[in-house]
């Protein structure tokens, strides 16, 4: 067998279609709930280098299959050692699931946890180690110890099913049946620890998707805790490429779309089906599709060339041999349903899958789309974020970020780089892009900026902050030209932000998410996890670091370094505070010296809780006199998760010195959390 390839010119084609309400996803992450999760970093004492430049050893090295599965190997006959080095309890155990290694030898080891023998999910964590094997940093999806009441279930697993069967059926499935029989887990994503049941039911959603519905089942009371979709909707002569060279395998007089080169990824002719894996392109030449729709090559060769570009871009970009980094290629599949407007990625194939759009006119599969998908595949190999809450932001805006970025590494010129996600596609039939990085805002739903309540909408919709950090991390914000695209970014602050360029920016974004973002990962922890790993790629005094406080203020998560929201004195408290369920206010104590005179009219608190459900919460700031100043009312805030979040008070009235309290109850049953950590920032 060998490789070929093939060269063909084909312009670049747009066919108009009919709006269709519907956007790009991928996959969801494994476990669930998206409660707080920091990251704790220390940037090393090294040589400085010249300014802008990556501080020596601290990148990621480019690691071979097998030099991977030789560190899998190495951390996890050392798992044990690690678990009694964290002080976790005799019944729980480390699974290693990933190993990044960077230049100075340091290894970010990502583990997945059982107890007494039974997954824990939202159990895991990042274990950062030196050279020396000295751990120098832990991040973990939840803080809670891991010391379950029971694993005895006292409810039967039939009800467990009837439960999931139900949640399907409330979601207007078709076809749904149990697909995995509920097992016996540890359910730590939110909340007390607390055995459970995990349910999948299979069949398709409403609008044909495939379906792969966890359900979550307390084992204890039969309360359903949680539910997640794992499936979720978001060379030739191709459709949107041009003319394009292809590796391809001739088998005898045979050719087909196997790319020997890349993991032998392989592309499938669905043929309007909806299930199965289809029949492998293949032909008596080298020669795949004309640029035409109606020509069920033309899409094939889209949907190879992107997976190619993409494989080429983690490879040679971020040192990352396949999305599991094992060497391992996806596969993609085309043609799938009839007029299905969309494409996906699931886990359970590990594959791409791409509908031909409304009238089978226009297949998604542009290259940003073909990047989305499998960027999916690597958030679900590494961090995991949850598809829901504000993990799910993140989680859809990482698929944007790099599906736009390997597009500009393509450097096509029928598809040329921009911030714009599926603007080849014409999904809303009027020639206007899916999504905008510049101002999300401008397709009508999506959100410029952070705000309390951004967890309780969808994904594709609050991906928009973490999209717009990024444009603003590399380009900077106001009006300027790229590659023919005009944009004009605001900031949430009205000032502005001076980008770093996107080859920094993409190396910030994919450290964090490979070595500083657990599943739980909210906005607040993204933007610990980014400067996290900025330190430790440039230096925490690098004017890279200030860039990534810039960008996210300019998004409104966090505060602008030297300015009145982040400069001045900070006085803060991050112990822990359990907030009893429907219980007494509690309190957290800040002691203010050093300062003269009253407090500022501007006086910054920041309010980090965790807590589901948050419009259970009053949260009061507490003057040293006594004097009351509320900052989030009983019944606001809605169904939404956490509250990381910096309040302005004019507390002009008040003595500076002494003793400021947040004082936060819990008005309502079932949902719980805890003070994370609060402070004060005078300007």
């Amino acid at each position: 067998m060998r490789s070929s390839s093939s060269d063909r010119r084909t312009p670049h084609r747009s066919t108009t279609r009919r709006a269709a309400a519907v956007a790009l996803v991928g996959v969801s992450a494994l476990i669930a709930a998206a409660v707080q999760s920091g990251a704790a970093s220390a940037a090393p004492e090294q040589t400085r280098p010249a300014a802008g430049k990556v501080l020596p050893g601290a990148e990621s090295v480019k690691l071979t299959p097998a030099q991977r599965a030789e560190l899998i190997r190495t951390q996890s006959a050392n798992a044990a050692d690690t678990a009694r080095e964290l002080g976790l309890g005799a019944k729980e155990k480390l699974v290693v699931r990933d190993v990044v290694k960077d230049g100075n030898g340091t290894l970010h080891t990502r583990y997945e946890r059982t107890y007494d023998g039974l997954p824990v999910l939202g159990g895991d964590l990042v274990v950062k180690s030196t050279k020396s094997d000295a751990t120098a940093a832990v991040l973990k999806a939840t803080k809670k110890a891991i010391k379950p009441a029971t694993t005895t279930a006292a409810v039967s697993k039939a009800k467990a099913e009837s439960q999931a069967l139900s949640a399907a059926k409330a979601e207007h499935a078709k076809g749904a049946d149990v697909d995995r029989a509920p097992r016996k887990v540890i359910w730590a994503a939110s909340g007390t620890p607390k055995v459970a049941y995990e349910t999948v039911v299979g069949g398709f959603q409403h609008d044909g998707t495939p379906q792969e519905l966890h359900v979550v089942t307390d084992a204890t009371t039969g309360e359903k805790l949680y539910e997640w979709e794992a499936i979720a909707t978001g060379t030739g002569h191709t459709v949107y490429s041009g003319t394009v060279d292809l590796t391809t395998t001739q088998s005898g007089s045979t050719y087909n779309l196997t790319d020997g080169a890349r993991g032998n990824h392989k592309t499938y002719n669905l043929n309007r089906g909806s299930s199965g894996t289809g029949t492998l392109f293949s032909g008596p030449d080298d020669v795949w599709g004309n640029g035409s729709p109606s020509n069920a090559e033309s899409a094939g060769a889209d949907a190879h060339y992107g997976a190619a570009l993409t494989w080429d871009y983690y490879k040679n970009v971020h040192g990352r041999s396949g999305i599991r980094g094992d060497g391992v290629g996806a596969y993609s599949r085309v043609h799938y349903g009839n007029n299905y407007v969309n494409a996906f990625w699931s886990d359970s194939c590990f594959c791409m899958t791409y509908g031909d759009g409304s009238g089978n006119s226009n297949p998604l599969t542009s290259i940003d789309v073909a990047g989305h998908e499998m960027t999916h595949g690597l958030t679900s190999v590494t961090a995991r974020l949850v598809y829901s809450g504000e993990s799910g932001g993140l989680n859809e805006a990482t698929s944007d970020i790099f599906g736009s970025t390997v597009e500009f590494y393509a450097n096509n010129s029928s598809d040329v780089g921009d911030y714009l996600i599926g603007e080849e596609i014409n999904i809303n039939g009027d020639g206007t892009p899916l999504r905008y990085m510049d101002k999300p805002s401008k397709d009508g739903a999506s959100k410029d900026n952070w705000y309390s309540g951004i967890g309780s909408i969808d994904v594709h919709y609050s991906s928009g902050p973490a999209n717009h950090f990024f444009y603003l991390l590399s380009e900077g914000s106001g009006t300027k030209t790229i590659n023919g695209v005009t944009y004009n970014s605001p900031t949430a602050d009205g000032l502005p932000v001076t980008g770093i360029g996107r080859a920094k920016a993409e190396k910030i974004w994919f450290r964090a998410l490979t070595t500083k973002f657990s599943s739980n990962t909210n906005y607040a922890g993204a933007r610990t996890g980014t400067l996290a790993a900025t330190a430790e790629l440039y230096g925490a005094d690098s004017a890279e670091y200030a860039a990534v406080q810039h960008a996210w203020a300019g998004v409104a998560v966090g505060s602008r370094p030297g300015d009145g929201g982040g400069g001045g004195t900070v006085f803060e408290n991050n112990t822990d505070v359990t907030i009893p369920d429907r219980g007494s206010a509690v309190t957290s104590s800040i002691s203010v010296t050093g300062r003269t005179g009253n407090a500022p009219s501007n006086l910054q608190v920041g309010v980090d809780i965790v807590h589901t459900y948050i419009g259970d919460l009053k949260v009061d700031l507490i003057a040293p006199d006594g004097s009351v100043y509320t900052l989030k009312g009983y019944g606001t805030g809605g169904s939404s998760d956490n509250i990381n979040t910096t309040y302005t008070v004019n507390a002009s009235s008040e003595t500076a010195n002494g003793t400021w309290q947040l004082r936060v109850q819990d008005n309502a049953s079932w949902d719980t959390g805890y003070i994370n950590g609060w402070k004060l920032t005078f300007p």
